[in-house]
């Protein structure tokens, strides 16, 4: 089941300072200039109502992460606004009810196959 599909547009100038403490946040394109510049913008093409279940695979272009852990806020935003904050930190919680978290990946790998264009997916395993 695929729950959530869409493309990067532009990647914010503290992205890679971000994805180096684990931290990945995505908005939809026509964020806020303050909000763009620390995030990923991307194009939706799908988003399903139903929230994604633990173990569901984040692929971002050639790297993949497993889904540990989904606040209750987090995917309401993400079919309202395109936005949503990833920690890859292998969390089965996180505080923060907005944030999904996901197995730990090399930030840096990542934030080096990001381009506009690459596709972000998640999907069940």
């Amino acid at each position: 089941m695929l729950y959530f599909q869409t493309v990067i547009t532009r990647i914010g100038v503290e992205v890679q300072s971000l994805l180096a403490g684990g931290v990945l946040i995505l908005f939809s394109d026509g964020a806020p200039a303050e909000l763009a510049d620390v995030s990923i913008l991307h194009r939706v093409a799908h988003v399903d109502a139903r929230v994604p279940r633990i173990g569901a695979v984040l692929r971002i272009g050639a790297i993949r992460a497993v889904v540990t852990a989904v606040g209750p806020g987090a995917w309401n935003k993400m079919g309202e606004l395109g936005h949503v904050v990833i920690t890859f930190n292998d969390a089965r919680f996180d505080e923060r009810p907005g944030v999904i978290c996901a197995s730990t990946i090399d930030g840096a790998m990542l934030f080096n196959g990001l381009s506009r264009g690459t596709v972000i997916e998640l999907l069940d395993a």
